[in-house]
């Protein structure tokens, strides 16, 4: 297994990093790894529509009516 070093990281970041392997049981080390993996885990995603609607399906949505059209649609006009 391969070995990483991080240098020149802010006291703030280790001490956030330490809370947060505090809190999930891990030691700093292993904190590290699951965030690692986590970050390259992640397929990657055909568009920009498809990465939201992964991320952001779980919290529901709304339904709106669509507006109803009172003239028909018209062609864009580029001419000015």
């Amino acid at each position: 297994m391969a070995s990483v070093s991080v240098r020149d990281h802010d006291d703030d970041v280790r001490q956030r990093l330490r809370v947060r392997a505090a809190r999930n049981g891990r030691s700093m080390e292993a904190e590290i790894r699951a965030i690692l993996t986590d970050a390259v885990s992640e397929p990657p995603s055909a568009d920009l529509f498809s990465t939201l609607l992964d991320r952001f399906s779980a919290a529901g949505g709304v339904d709106l009516p669509a507006a109803a059209r009172t003239e028909p649609a018209r062609a864009a006009d580029f001419s000015a």
